[in-house]
This record gives C-alpha cells, structure tokens and sequence, in this order.
C-alpha cells in the first residue's frame, strides 16, 4: 500500500480523532449565531437557456421562475464544459486536474481519494450530509460518496442511469441504486425517487444543520420523462427529442418546487440557503446529423463540451432570505469552483490549507457588505485520456475577455498534438469582447494579439500550476477486500481501456483497447471470488486474470455469457488488474466483475 493511500484510509476510518491533526488542517471560525442548512440542487446537462426565467419562451417552470425572483441570480457563473470535472471541482474548490479527474469515461473521472470534500468539512463541523442522485466521481471503496463525507447516500453508478456502470437492463423507471453501500431496487421515476429521499433526509435532520445534495440525472439522455409531462410540449408541434427534454425540466421544476415548499412547511426557508445550478452546458446539435435539434440558448454559442459559453455557462441562483437580496442579478465572474468557499464561510468553517484552493467565496459580494471582485481569470479545459496535456480544447476568462482554442469533438483526443499541431493551434486561438459579443460571432485574435498572448501565458502558467500535484500515472485506486467494500463490481464504465471511437459518440460506438484494465490495491494477501458477466461468446475461448505478476485462466464454452473464478489468491500488491476474454488473437473486455473476498 502506498503512503499516500494508507495515510488516506486510516484518515477516513480514524476521522474522529484524526481531524486537524495530521493529513489536514482546518480552521474552525466562530460559530454563527445561527448555522444555515444547505440545500445544493445540480441538474444534468441543463443550459442557461433552459429555464423561463433566462427568457426561454417554450420551457414552463414557474417554481424555478419563482425562486429566481426570491434568490440572486449569477448571471456569469460557469462552470467546465463536461460533468465530472464539475463535480470534482465543485466538491473540492479545486481544478479538476488537481484531483487527478480529467474527463467522463474510461475510469478517468475518478477522484482522488485524499481529496476534502465540503461534505467532508461540513459533516466534520456538525452537520448532517446526504447525496441523492448522480455522484460520478468514481463507484467503488474509496471513492463512493460514503467515503467522502457524506452520511446518506442515494444514488446511481457512473454517468447516467442505463449507461454500462449500473446493472444492465437498468432504466429511469423502477431502477436500481446504491442505497449506503448496498444496490437496491426502487419504485417510480428517478427524479422522484431521489427528490422524495432529499426530502425525507430534510425532514430527518430538521433539527440540526444539513446538507442535502439533490443532484438529478436530469435532463442528461437517455430521454425518458412521463407522457405526462411530454405531452403539452409535444402539442405545440416541437421536435420530439425536445419534447422529452422540456418534459425532464419540467419535472425538475415540480420537484424543486416540492423542496421550497417542504422548506416552508418546516419553517426552514429563513435559515436554508438554496442553490440550484447546472453541471455544464446543454447537449444540443453538434453536427448536422446530430439527433439532437438545437433548442433555444438565448442566444449563445456552443453545446456541451465545448468552451464557447453555452458550453459553460449555466443557471445560478442562490437564495438565502434576509441575507442576499431577492431578484438581484449580479454579472460577477465566478463559476462552480466557489460554492464551497461561500458555503464553508457562511457556516463558520475554514478551508483546507494544506492545499491550492481555486475558488473564493462569493459571501461578502452576495450579502452587499462589499462591491469589490477580483480581476480573475478563470480557466476551462477537456478531452479524452487520463494525462492532461497543453493547448488541446481550453479557453482563458476574464470579466471582458475570453481567448479560445476549440476542438469539435475532444472526446476523442487522447495523445498530446504534435508540434506541427501545436504551432497550428497557437496560430488560430480565438478571441472575443463577451461583453459586446456574447454570441462569440466576431473573432478579435487578429486585432488585439498582445491581449491573445497575455491571456495564453495565462493559460501556461495556469497548466503547469494544476498539473504540478498529481503524478497522472497513478490513477485513483480501488482498494479490495476492506470490511467498508468486501465486494466489488468493476464496469465497463470506469474500464482505463473504454475509449470513445472517432467516428461517433454514442455507446454503440466505445470500444476497449486491449481488454483495458482497472487500477487497485490490495492492502494484504487475499482469496477472491470472481464472476464474470459478458455479452454471449459466438466462439468458445479462454479467460484471463491477471495481477501482479500473477496469472488466472479458465476456458468457456461457445454461447457463454458468464464465468466463475471459484478461488483467486492475490498478493498485496497496487497496480493494473487485467481481466479480459480471447476467442481469437484480440483481448475483448468484459462488461462486468464482481470480486468478492472470501478469506
């Protein structure tokens, strides 16, 4: 075991003792008078366009609108073009290369486990803390949510319901969850499900500080909603798929009105802060074959994964009555890397400062004790793989600028460009005046070079500062054979190998390198049980583990679409585990194993 990851583990299972200690310092402020509840609400993929109140003329959400006209609104808040580096930074007030995340698939949105969490901080200092919804931060020990501070837990594996980290066959309806560790079946449509346990944990803990994260799947695809919701958008005559994606905001509006609403009954509104904000940008036509139409997007430009602004810029709104001022929009430049710091201050508690801090508390600015915002810069990368590497897909903001170098499809970017390459990028970056221009029509970089080259040293020294922590070639480790986790299921989805084929971008077109493999340790020597579960073998074959030097085979008959190790004796030892299946002369990945210690 490394130092790093036993440090890590006696810190979680000695956390009552060990807080301030050794692995961490945090300084505790005077206790407010009275501490505020947090009510933190992330939807999926839902853009600044999305809601009635941003001027969307088609979509209906009148609690959203109402809250809006209750809350201050960030009108510049924005956030990574692409879910998980959201997440990880908005858990952590840290770049998400900092916590060794760097995209959605392939494992690579994993988070470090020594990585402090505001649930973490705030469940240290008193409060409650539940999760419900999607976490995507990585689906085993210890890298669950339940080992990052959080008490209760609801939530779905990976990235979306359906996709290849949960069970197969599982689906928005009736679908299967990790309920505290353990997967269970629920009743009803997701949104509800994880709405009514954010609620019911509100109701639970009305009685001392909380912090409920209701973080809906919705409206990422699949496009699944009730008809019932459909149906008037529909009538109107609009695009199918939009229909169904009005429909899945409609029934986040219900829900969030139910929230305010329980809030209200339980007299908890004056002492609850209520976020509610978007992960990214939404999924809208990225090319002309692109089954998803455009929608409105007031006006800017890009979709999801992408560094124009509608790829990042999303709803914020953040209410706290009596203390920030109802119907204020503000244009401060913030983004997702500062809810922390503001949450954290307005409960009394410090930041880590052990570690880089990216984002800065909003408090001050939000309450009007003060009108001073820093002249910042924020940043934003993505692609594929796990290494991040220079001038692929990132853009450079300031409260007037914004410098650009785009890719149209970084999913599939997984080795760093040739020099010919990059001196081709750093010839073509763009720029744009948002403030004049916020639909980024008319490109400056010709213009106004020396502020494209300030703006790209920026950039540089931006690079080297997040990516100095992390040796990206020691991915985030599951651990085997704990008494927190003593069985584990590996997926597809956080395979190292799952990969993105250049020729499109849904599943039907992932593919595995070599079979892949997922990174882990384990602690002490140990005899495991393994099952395979696998699409059925047109041939028959052989299947291999292999770990640590060592080497496991066992054949399988033509038509099979399972496989039982009985008995496999790994050594303690970190690294790659390989477990893959050849009929032929190629490694095909398996869709899932589950490995169970059994001694």
């Amino acid at each position: 075991m490394t130092p790093l990851i036993q440090l890590s583990l006696l810190m979680r299972r000695w956390a009552p003792l060990a807080v301030g200690l050794f692995l961490y310092s945090v300084p505790v402020f005077a206790e407010p008078a009275s501490r505020p509840n947090v009510v933190l609400i992330l939807t999926d993929d839902q853009g600044w366009g999305d809601v009635g109140y941003n001027g969307n003329p088609q979509v209906h959400t009148p609690n959203l609108d109402r809250l809006a006209r209750e809350s201050t609104s960030l009108d510049q808040f924005t956030t990574y073009p692409s879910c998980s580096p959201t997440r990880a930074g908005l858990m952590t007030a840290r770049h998400a290369y900092r916590t060794g995340v760097t995209e959605v698939l392939g494992g690579n949105f994993m988070m470090h486990p020594d990585e402090i969490t505001v649930a973490e901080l705030l469940h240290d200092a008193g409060y409650a803390t539940g999760i419900f919804g999607k976490w995507h931060l990585g689906p085993n020990y210890p890298l669950r949510p339940n080992d990052q501070g959080f008490e209760e837990v609801l939530v779905h594996k990976g990235g979306g319901i359906g996709q290849p980290a949960g069970p197969a066959g599982n689906t928005y309806y009736d679908p299967v969850l990790e309920h505290n560790g353990e997967s269970k079946r629920f009743e009803g449509y997701c949104d509800d499900i994880f709405a009514d346990a954010t609620m019911a944990f509100i109701r639970d803990n009305r009685d001392q500080p909380f912090f409920a994260y209701y973080s809906t799947p919705l409206p990422h695809f699949p496009l699944v909603v009730p008809d019932a919701l459909a149906d008037p958008y529909r009538e109107t005559g609009m695009h199918e798929h939009n229909a169904l994606t009005y429909g899945m905001m409609t029934s986040i509006d219900n829900n969030v009105g139910k929230i305010m609403a329980l809030l209200e009954e339980l007299e908890l509104a004056e002492d609850t802060i209520l976020i509610f904000m978007s992960d990214n940008g939404p999924r809208t036509r990225r090319t002309k074959n692109d089954k998803y139409p455009d929608r409105y997007v007031g006006g800017l430009r890009g979709t999801k994964t992408s560094v124009y602004d509608n790829g990042l810029r999303v709803p914020f709104l953040i209410r706290w009555p009596g203390q920030f001022e109802a119907g204020r929009k503000t244009d401060i430049l913030a983004g997702h890397l500062d809810v922390m710091p503001t949450l954290l201050e307005a409960a009394g508690v410090g930041m880590p400062e052990d570690r880089a801090i990216d984002g800065i508390s909003m408090l001050s600015n939000l309450r009007g004790d003060s009108n001073d915002w820093p002249d910042r810069r924020l940043f934003y990368q993505l692609h594929a793989g796990k290494e991040p590497f220079r001038y692929v897909h990132f853009a450079v903001r300031t409260a007037r600028y914004k410098m650009i170098s785009r890719h149209d499809n970084p999913h599939v970017v997984y080795d760093p460009p040739s020099e010919k390459q990059i001196k081709a990028i750093l010839g073509s970056l763009e720029l744009y005046d948002i403030q004049a221009d916020p639909s980024e029509i008319h490109n400056l970089a010709a213009e106004e070079p020396e502020v494209v080259d300030r703006l790209l040293e920026d950039y540089e020294r931006w690079f080297d500062d997040v990516t100095s922590e992390r040796d990206y070639s020691t991915q985030a480790l599951t651990v085997l054979g704990t008494s927190e986790q003593p069985t584990i299921v590996f997926s597809l989805f956080d395979n190292r190998g799952w990969r993105l084929a250049a020729d499109g971008y849904d599943w039907g077109h992932m593919h595995t390198v070599n079979g892949g493999h997922w990174d882990v340790q384990t602690p002490e020597p140990g005899q495991y049980e393994v099952n395979l579960d696998f699409d059925p073998a047109p041939e028959p074959g052989l299947a291999y583990i292999k770990f640590a030097g060592r080497e496991w085979v066992r054949e399988f008959p033509a038509g099979a679409d399972s496989l039982k190790f009985d008995r496999v004796d790994f050594p303690a030892a970190t690294g790659p585990l390989r477990i893959y299946l050849k009929s032929g002369r190629y490694a095909e990945a398996v869709a899932y194993a589950e490995i169970k210690r059994i001694r």
